[in-house]
């Protein structure tokens, strides 16, 4: 039995140096991991350093633009309001326009049918001897 004791001492042995030899992986691994995640947050860092005065640079940028943005809006409702007022205006204008003229030429138009038909009563007075006759041929 004392040889396989010896054996069984050796592979406890093998065992025991395995072990050692994985806790020391195992915690190596554990320093380059924390090595790896201090260099990374060191970076981070340096990179929120340098983009923080970029992205409070561009928020002013995009305060300044939201600013005109309401700014053109506001001039452009009020140009709307102007042109529709002023539209309105034209096209009221132009109504009292047309019925202006329209009542003046009426009465002109007027005035000069019946001048035409006196004149044309005139001329036809003078060569006519007998006088109109109605629809049915009676003489007015």
């Amino acid at each position: 039995m004392e040889a396989n004791l010896a054996t069984t001492n050796l592979l406890l042995g093998i065992m025991a140096a395995v072990s050692v030899l994985e806790a020391l992986v195992l915690i190596g691994a554990g320093i380059a991991v924390f090595v790896v995640y201090r260099r990374v947050m060191e970076l981070v860092g340096g990179l929120e350093q340098r983009v923080a005065p970029s992205m409070a640079r561009v928020n002013a940028i995009l305060d300044d633009v939201k600013d005109v943005t309401a700014k053109v809006k506001e001039e452009t409702e009020r140009v709307d309001h102007a042109i529709r007022t002023t539209m309105d205006r034209v096209d009221d204008t132009a109504d009292r326009v047309r019925s202006n003229v329209r009542a003046k030429t009426s009465q002109i138009v007027g005035f000069v049918r019946g001048l035409r038909v006196v004149i044309e009563g005139l001329l036809h007075f003078g060569s006519r001897s007998e006088p109109p006759a109605d629809v049915a041929g009676r003489v007015m």
